[in-house]
């Protein structure tokens, strides 16, 4: 017999940073989304919506979720790279790519794939000239927000 699969599962919450809508299948978290109205009640979106309210509140900088975040291998490998980058600091486009032996705009590309946004801190990811682009909605003025929220932003200016 073939193992059943979960269906997928969501929850939504308002942020300072707007209102997201947290995804779930097979235990692990799959999505961060933008917007949404997710209702469901599990205990892994149970936590991960704790975690993201005291990230929110100022009183969690690491998370600590079952993450399967979609793509391929680089996805993966950019994905791993952004979880690394502590909170409150940012990396550049151009170190990770070094890093990962790819293109900077591989790693901009990787970034907006992102299937799990402000978990894995693609908002950490800045240009060498500037802040790059945000996928959220709200695009960079989010990313802002968040680099502020971390006390990271007076960092870039």
């Amino acid at each position: 017999m073939g193992q059943a699969h979960q269906q997928d599962a969501a929850a939504s919450m308002d942020s300072p940073f707007g209102r997201i809508t947290i995804s779930e299948r097979d235990g692990a978290i799959t999505a961060v989304n933008w917007g949404g109205a997710g209702t469901d009640d599990t205990p892994l979106l149970a936590e991960a919506k704790r975690q993201l309210e005291a990230y929110c509140q100022g009183t969690l900088q690491v998370f600590d979720l079952p993450l399967a975040p979609a793509g391929g291998q680089l996805q993966q490998q950019v994905c791993a790279a952004m979880s690394a980058i502590p909170f409150g600091q940012t990396r550049e486009y151009g170190e990770m790519a070094r890093d990962l032996g790819v293109p900077p705009q591989a790693i901009g590309q990787a970034c907006g794939g992102n299937s799990i946004p402000i978990i894995i801190p693609c908002h950490r990811v800045v240009g060498a000239t500037g802040l790059g682009g945000f996928s959220a909605r709200g695009g960079v003025e989010t990313k802002i927000a968040l680099l502020r929220h971390e006390g990271a932003y007076s960092l870039l200016i």
